[in-house]
This record gives C-alpha cells, sequence and structure tokens, in this order.
C-alpha cells in the first residue's frame, strides 16, 4: 500500500497536543492544587479565550489561537469576558455583546468546554438613552445567596457635570443588577458614582473591606488610570477613593490574591501589551509587568482560580 502526499510535519499538529495532555497528566501530583486561568479576547471581540499558569505571571495559551467560544447574540461581539465559578462549581460568564447595545452577554458552564445556550441580558433596556453596556462583571454575594452584575453606561444628560470631560460624548457611571439563577433579575440601579466618568470595575475582598478596582476615564485633562474605592458591603457604598497606583492609559483590571499578594492585571492598550502590579495590602505597589507573559494579542478579560482537573480536562485532546 502506498502512502501519497504524505507529510511529516503534520505530526506536529497530533504529538504536541497529546504530548503536551500526557505531560500534564504526569505532572498532575507536582502541580498544585489550584492553578489559574485567565479569560481575554482578541481584536474587536471574537470569542472567548483562555490562558493557564501556575504561578499567575507566566500564562500559556489554551488552543492556541482559536476561540473556544464565539458571540451569538446582541451585537455579536464578545469583549471583556468576565468568568466566576459560583458555589455549586457552575462557571458563570458575562461579556461586552457589543459598542452601543443595551443588552450584555451571558452563558454558563460545567467545565469551561460545553456551554449553555447564550442569551442577551436586557439589563439596560428601560434606559431608552442609554449609550452602551460595556465591561460586565460578577461577583457572588454568599449572605444573600446572589451574584452582583455590574457595568459601565453612558445615559446622556444623567451626570451634566462631567459630560464635557470624556470620549465623544461617552460619561460613564457603574450600574448593577443581582440575580440568583440568572431568569430573574432585580431592577438595575446605580451601583458606582465617583464623580467623574469610569469603567471596567472589578472587586476583591481584602482586609475585611471591599475594594472596587476600577479605570478613571476622564480623558480632559488625561487621566486614563486606575484607582480604588474601598466600602463594608459588597453591595457599596465604595468611598474613600485611592490615588493612582498605574501609568495612564491603561484599563481592563482583574485580580488574583496569590498566597499574601494581590497582583492587578491591566490591559496597556496603546503600548499593544499588558501590566500588572503586585501588592500585599492594595496601598503599597510593585510594578511586576517585566516578569509578565501573556499570549500575544491578549485583551480585558478575567484571571481567576481553578482546580488542577479544571486545566487537565480543558488541555485534553478532542
Amino acid at each position: 500500500m502506498k502512502y501519497r502526499h504524505f507529510n511529516p510535519a503534520l505530526l506536529i499538529f497530533v504529538i504536541l497536543p497529546i504530548a503536551a495532555y500526557a505531560g500534564l497528566q504526569d505532572s498532575k501530583l507536582q502541580l498544585p492544587s489550584t492553578v489559574y486561568l485567565f479569560s481575554s479576547f482578541r481584536g474587536n471581540g471574537d470569542g472567548l479565550h483562555l490562558a493557564w499558569s501556575v504561578d499567575g505571571l507566566k500564562w500559556t495559551a489554551l488552543a492556541g489561537e482559536r476561540a473556544l467560544l464565539e458571540p451569538k447574540v446582541g451585537g455579536k461581539l464578545m469583549r471583556d469576558p468576565c468568568i466566576l465559578q459560583g458555589p455549586d462549581g457552575t462557571f458563570h460568564m458575562v461579556w461586552t455583546s457589543g459598542w452601543y447595545e443595551r443588552v450584555i452577554g451571558y452563558a454558563n458552564s460545567r467545565d469551561l468546554i460545553h456551554w449553555s445556550e447564550q442569551k442577551a441580558i436586557p439589563v439596560m433596556e428601560h434606559e431608552p438613552a442609554a449609550r452602551n453596556c460595556w465591561a460586565p462583571e460578577l461577583v457572588y454575594d454568599p449572605a444573600k445567596r446572589q451574584y452582583i452584575i455590574f457595568w459601565a453606561s453612558t445615559i446622556p444628560g444623567r451626570f451634566p457635570d462631567t459630560d464635557a470631560a470624556g470620549d465623544n460624548g461617552l460619561n460613564h457611571r457603574m450600574y448593577c443588577t443581582t440575580t440568583k439563577d440568572f431568569e430573574v433579575f432585580s431592577p438595575t440601579r446605580l451601583f458606582f458614582d465617583p464623580g467623574f466618568s469610569t469603567i471596567d470595575a472589578t472587586m476583591v475582598l481584602q482586609g475585611g473591606k471591599y475594594h472596587l478596582i476600577f479605570k478613571d476615564e476622564t480623558l480632559e485633562p488625561v487621566r486614563k488610570h486606575l484607582r480604588i474605592a474601598s466600602g463594608d458591603s459588597i453591595e457599596g457604598p465604595f468611598k474613600e477613593l485611592s490615588a493612582p497606583f498605574t501609568p495612564s492609559w491603561v484599563e481592563g483590571p482583574t485580580v488574583l490574591k496569590i498566597g499574601d499578594q494581590y497582583i492587578v492585571y491591566y490591559d496597556m492598550y496603546t503600548a499593544k501589551r499588558y501590566g500588572a502590579m503586585r501588592s500585599r495590602d492594595l496601598k503599597n505597589w510593585e510594578d511586576v509587568s517585566e516578569q509578565l507573559s501573556l499570549p500575544a494579542g491578549t485583551r480585558h478579560g478575567t484571571a481567576l482560580a481553578v482546580s488542577r482537573d479544571v486545566l487537565a480536562a480543558l488541555i485534553r485532546p478532542n
């Protein structure tokens, strides 16, 4: 029997994924029980990309440059994918589904491989003048056994004192809704108003307080940096605003607690790379950007801790 047109190089595409999986399986006992994933998108919002890490600094892409989930709802974009694992083990994801939508995207998964049908949550449909719903984030409130979704929207004329300070008439504030089942949602309300345009908030619990890490979106004069507001409750109010702790022209913060340290990652979108700051108290910061390695093209997403078994399933060849 003769084999024609055989290209030995094609073996690479078979051998490497199997070898990677076998190596991971063989070393599972050496891996920590907790590893880290980083969700992101590429370009204008092509879909969900994932990378993994054991130390929170060196990240390796899963599935190469392929999107693991493509957008189907809203404006058919998937930007700013935020993933949170609930107390029952289910992963919930929300995302920006379009540049100028009054909805956000939502789907859930047990393994980050097989996903529910996507749906658009109409979080701002009651505000017909609302221009956008950007960068939704999820947190879980164990006291009330509910999820809080918060995002940035501009409602023209709602905060007139800062209408002239932003980009293209955009003047964002953070809004939120709560849900126990992602079927029924509380009425949308204002979540955070620091007195200026703000987007891209994320939250972390530290020192008995909830800390909202957010972008000051002021263009005139240029700020475009990250600050922190703190509060006693997961639902706010958030006050005690910090000074900026990053350079200007950054966005999309996400935070991991690794040991006794916190790493805040951010998209340096004009430099087309990622940066990171590390701290034990969210007050004194060390720039660790030069130690950070993420797959090329990584854009605003979420870092989260998962079990090594979740990672093993993701890297397993189909």
